[in-house]
């Protein structure tokens, strides 16, 4: 599942897969936190104010395995998944008609269930079109479980 929502024209997406999760930090998870590594919420949290804008983009992906395309994002089921079919970079393409300000992605993966699957490493990247994409924000993943929440703002705690 995927979302988008916006407040004062930042932008938020989720995207999402269903599993059981853990409600408490190993050693490990707590090691990687400190590191700035992310490891995974087993709650969604999104501020009340916030309105849904995906229904406002154009979602695309770089490949997919039949039955795992770019709707399983968007279909409100946390048990249907994007799957890529093809070489890395794996990519998911959010394109807006207007200019856009990001404040925060968030995306729902479990290492324990997708393992070798489950992205260690996102970039975020922000232009005016594929042409001219800058890398805005690189985040490593370790092991997660749950929702992550990626900040694209100096004032978002997460």
């Amino acid at each position: 599942m995927s979302r988008v929502w916006t407040r004062d024209r930042r932008v938020v997406t989720a995207g999402g897969r269903q599993a059981a999760m853990a409600t408490e930090l190993d050693g490990e998870e707590e090691t990687a936190a400190a590191a700035g590594k992310l490891t995974g919420s087993p709650q969604l949290s999104v501020e009340d104010d916030l309105r849904e804008m995906a229904k406002n983009a154009a979602w695309s992906v770089s490949s997919y395995k039949p039955g795992n395309n770019v709707l399983s994002l968007r279909d409100d089921n946390l048990d249907t998944y994007w799957q890529s079919d093809g070489a890395q970079p794996h990519l998911v393409n959010i394109q807006f008609q207007k200019k856009v300000k990001l404040q925060l992605v968030i995306l729902y993966v479990d290492f324990k269930l997708d393992e070798s699957y489950t992205p260690s490493k996102i970039s975020i990247r922000a232009g005016d079109g594929f042409h001219n994409l800058k890398e805005i924000k690189t985040v490593e993943l370790m092991k997660p479980v749950g929702w992550v929440h990626i900040s694209l703002s100096g004032n978002d705690p997460r």
